[in-house]
């Protein structure tokens, strides 16, 4: 595992993958109609728990698809599920820096 890991970093296609630890040690925070419910795991009551993740860089989704299956067939069992990230578009994402440049000069002029 670690020999493949090491192999999708250096190649681009792996950026992130981190394990989850039990369920137990967590907690599920929920709002409604403005009130906080805190509930502490174990959450036997799941079907499903996530394990860990990765975050891939993959040109589209059949490519995506493709990086999941080598991976499950060194897992040999389990179940993945494929998202995507949300990325701003560029151009908000360049307003978004010249403004953090810009408020971050104003600050230091108050200095």
């Amino acid at each position: 595992m670690g020999k493949m890991i090491e192999e999708g970093m250096k190649s681009g296609k792996l950026v992130s993958t981190e394990g989850c630890l039990p369920s137990a040690m967590g907690a599920r925070v929920r709002v409604e109609n403005g009130k906080f419910t805190i509930t502490d795991g174990p959450f036997t009551e799941s079907k499903e728990v996530v394990g860990g993740f990765a975050i891939l860089n993959a040109d589209s989704k059949e490519q995506a698809i493709a990086y999941v299956k080598e991976f499950l067939a060194h897992m040999g069992t389990g179940e993945t599920e494929i998202r995507q990230l949300f990325e701003a578009p560029q151009d908000v994402q360049k307003n978004y820096e010249t403004l953090s440049e810009l408020k971050a000069s104003q600050s230091a002029g108050r200095s």
